[in-house]
């Protein structure tokens, strides 16, 4: 029997709950409609780097968060990063981020997925593209 999208949003959701680094560091995850994730951190200055600023670290893994449960949701398969890059535009400026993806390709073995991390009036902080390999069916 074939996992529902409802359904792969419902059991990503808890893992993502349960998933110490995102304790950790704060983060929430939703959905819309469509499977696409949003990963939401509020400012946490125990994050920053030497600037006073929100590491580059923690932008890339918000984008790689928001790619890996979009992908695993719309695909509703087990997946790895397999290649991820990222383009940092400006600063956060000490602000709550927002990363958003949504899945551009998605085949047997790979799916490609853009992210976007923006600050709560809209700047855009950081973009992002991945490729994740798609392992098997997801342990619902």
């Amino acid at each position: 029997m074939s996992t529902s999208l409802d359904e792969a949003k419902k059991y990503l959701e808890a893992a993502f709950r349960t998933s110490s680094i995102m304790k950790t560091m704060g983060m929430t995850l939703t959905y819309d409609s469509e499977g696409n994730a949003t990963v939401l951190m509020p400012r946490h200055a125990g994050f920053d780097h030497g600037m006073r600023d929100t590491h580059g670290g923690v932008l890339a893994t918000m984008l790689d968060s928001a790619g890996w449960f979009t992908v695993a949701a719309r695909c509703r398969k087990m997946v790895v990063t397999a290649d991820l890059h990222v383009r940092m535009l400006q600063g956060a400026k000490q602000q709550d981020l927002a990363a958003t993806a949504q899945m551009v390709r998605g085949g047997s073995k790979l799916a490609i997925a853009e992210m976007r991390l923006t600050a709560p009036d809209g700047q855009l902080v950081a973009t992002g593209t991945a490729s994740f390999s798609i392992l098997g069916d997801l342990a619902i």
